[in-house]
């Protein structure tokens, strides 16, 4: 059974109904990560690679597996860390592989879009796997050529299509101003679209320059599936689109 929580924003104030992601054991049960009722969400501002996982017991078979930390991206741009219960990973068999097991489907909050069927994200233990799972999205979005740059140009364009180009922000800092409106520059000069992805989400003065200048902005979570978190990003994952 899908755990649900209800969540408000401490930013906008706006109140969402979170319901935890199922990632798949080994043993072909469903796990979720536990929830911590009553406490404060949080928002990110800082990401560390080693803090954005969490502990999660399978019911059924006992085993321990690290996961991604919840979280939810509200459409105020804000990305929010859902408290978890605390789990004690016991100690591991030897040759038991310390690494988590990368899951095969993903169950979005019920406040972000729904995926078209048929997407697999790329979980992001890294920042190439960051713009991994962008060129993946990129791709299932219909986008053709999806290509990465040999070596990262000056213009920190990070991927590369049909009439298009992407940047992928991997720091732990929201995406600033200046970033936005470089890729907007970029894809001027170069007569395509942009679309931008962030890791950390974006400075509020960045989202708003972003809608401005109809610059699609996506989030994504260490899952690897990027959500929209402005209008143009909508109207992009639309069916039709």
């Amino acid at each position: 059974m899908v755990e649900s929580l209800p969540v408000r924003c401490p930013v906008c104030r706006r109140d969402h109904m979170y319901a935890t992601p199922a990632y798949p054991c080994p043993c072909g049960a469903p796990t979720t990560t536990p929830l911590l009722r009553g406490a404060p969400v949080t928002r990110i501002t800082h990401r560390t690679w080693t803090d954005d996982w969490v502990t999660a017991r399978c019911r059924a078979c006992g085993r321990h597996d690290q996961w991604p930390q919840p979280e939810l991206c509200c459409p105020c741009g804000a990305v929010l860390r859902i408290p978890v219960r605390p789990v004690a990973a016991p100690g591991r068999a030897p040759g038991t592989a310390s690494r988590p097991v990368r899951p095969s489907h993903i169950l979005l909050p019920r406040t972000a879009a729904a995926p078209r069927p048929g997407f697999r994200p790329l979980t992001i233990r890294t920042a190439q796997d960051a713009v991994g799972a962008a060129a993946l999205y990129l791709k299932w979005l219909g986008y053709r050529e999806v290509v990465q740059p040999a070596g990262r140009p000056s213009s920190r364009i990070d991927l590369r299509a049909a009439g298009l180009i992407a940047q992928v922000d991997s720091t732990t800092r929201p995406t600033a101003l200046r970033d936005v409106e470089c890729l907007w520059l970029n894809a001027l000069s170069a007569s395509v679209s942009g679309v931008f992805f962030s890791l950390a989400g974006y400075a509020p003065d960045a989202r708003q320059r972003a809608d401005g200048l109809v610059i699609p902005l996506f989030v994504m979570d260490l899952t690897g599936t990027p959500q929209p978190v402005n209008g143009p990003a909508e109207e992009l994952v639309s069916p039709g689109a």
